[in-house]
């Protein structure tokens, strides 16, 4: 029988830190079957190792949590499910603290599901006998050179656990490491049944995902028209009206803020695009040259033929490691000659960090004249006198305890700088870690997903 339902997906969270407003108002303001959130990215699985191992309960997206305490009772009534891959490095913790929530809230009959698989810190050494190079996919180091500085290890999952977590039932589904478009294909298998050779439907779902993944980056966020944009203050977050064929519609609720465009959507296809023939996924690789966009009326934009075919037989893996310290503060240099002074500045506070004895390489410093067109160096001409400029100044380095000479540095030049420095209020700076990133690759034979269900 040929099926002709209408999904409705959301995605609510772009980042962990987008804005609140974002899954309150979709879930509130209109029809709605799943809303995803996405808060995982490269960096974060490390800060969240790193909470992990100071506190065993700590490691996840708390703010998901605090969010479905204002969004659960609207969910339960409305039959409004949730995917969000929020569990980062300890989706156990994460699905207790749920559980904890809903009972406060005093809502009976959910069921919680979380997959993991995805952390494989703990396995490294034994992947590696068993034959996984785990190579650097940009520059083609050996993982030796970073082994022991290893913070986070983990792969980029696929949709299929999330939909059988959806079979077993599960109104809200926790992942780890999930690729962003699988928040999104998960649902679509659950409710339409697509296999997981039907490349095609797969490829539509991937691209659904990723027109959803940065929330309202696609209705007007981010744009280049910016003009066009009406409310940004109310902006609609995306909203996927999906079909079993793999078409769907691209839109957000009535009276809300933004723009659907064809070119908003386009806008937001070209995000870290690398390769649009082969857009590499766990479940499939979708060629993004077929895809097919036309405007459905205001705020409408429909999305079609999308092909697809088998994915590789490897995972992508996303490992980070410590790899030194930065620290970077700021001043305000005011008045004639602003930029002259800004500069001088920068020479001081290296010149006295010298006199502390501390040593840093012309190569690890940094020096930036904010108001000095530095964002578009050699496109926008800089303004030959600005009257004030921001001066960053900063280096990286093994030592922590040298780099936070340099915080020590800054505020002095306040009373013995040039005239007209100002804009030293935040405190004084001090060195952080710098994460780095290795990205691999893992045969999937060697990977498990599990997927625990828990209903209260």
């Amino acid at each position: 029988m040929n099926d002709e339902r209408i999904v409705r997906i959301a995605n609510g969270q772009g980042f962990w830190g987008d804005s609140l407003l974002g899954p309150l108002r979709l879930v509130q303001e209109g029809p709605l079957d799943y809303l995803t959130l996405d808060y995982l990215a490269e960096v974060t699985m490390s800060i969240m190792q790193k909470l992990k191992s100071r506190d065993p309960n700590q490691g996840y997206a708390t703010d998901f949590v605090l969010m479905l305490q204002r969004i659960l009772p609207i969910c339960k009534e409305r039959g409004i499910k949730v995917v969000a891959n929020a569990g980062g490095v300890n989706p156990q913790a994460c699905q207790q603290a749920i559980l904890h929530v809903i009972k406060e809230l005093g809502i009976t009959g959910m069921k919680i599901a979380i997959v993991e698989g995805d952390d494989i810190i703990n396995d490294i050494d034994d992947l590696v006998a068993g034959g996984e190079a785990f190579k650097n996919l940009d520059t083609g180091e050996s993982l030796d050179t970073v082994r022991d500085r290893i913070t986070s290890a983990n792969v980029y999952i696929g949709a299929k656990p999330i939909a059988d977590a959806l079979d077993q039932g599960a109104d809200i589904v926790i992942t780890g490491r999930a690729t962003d478009p699988s928040l999104v294909i998960g649902p679509l298998i659950h409710e339409f049944g697509w296999s997981m050779d039907d490349f095609d439907k797969l490829a539509a779902g991937t691209v659904m995902g990723h027109i959803l993944e940065c929330g309202a980056q696609c209705t007007g966020g981010n744009y280049t028209r910016w003009r066009e944009v009406e409310d940004f203050a109310r902006i609609g977050y995306p909203v996927a009206e999906a079909k079993a064929d793999g078409s769907f519609v691209l839109t957000k609720h009535d009276n809300t803020g933004g723009l659907v465009t064809e070119d908003t959507v386009a806008s937001q296809l070209l995000y870290e695009m690398g390769d649009p023939e082969n857009y590499l996924g766990p479940d499939c690789v979708a060629d993004f040259t077929t895809i097919q966009i036309a405007q459905d009326g205001k705020d409408r934009v429909r999305v079609s033929g999308v092909k697809g075919k088998a994915p590789t037989p490897t995972y992508k893996v996303s490992m980070a490691y410590s790899n030194g310290y930065k620290i970077a503060g700021t001043l305000v240099l005011t008045g004639p000659d602003a930029v002259e002074k800004a500069k001088l500045c920068a020479d001081v506070v290296f010149d006295r960090v010298a006199l502390h004895g501390v040593k840093i390489p012309d190569e690890d410093r940094f020096v930036e004249l904010v108001g000095t067109n530095v964002c578009y160096q050699g496109i926008v001409p800089a303004p030959e006198q600005p009257g004030e400029v921001i001066l960053r100044v900063g280096a990286k380095g093994a030592d922590r305890k040298a780099l936070d000479v340099i915080g020590r540095e800054l505020a002095p030049l306040v009373t013995a700088g040039p005239p007209g420095v100002t804009g030293f209020a935040a405190g004084r700076p001090r060195a952080s870690e710098i994460v780095g990133y290795w990205p691999a690759l893992i045969d999937k034979d060697k990977v498990t997903t599990t997927v625990t269900v828990k209903e209260v």
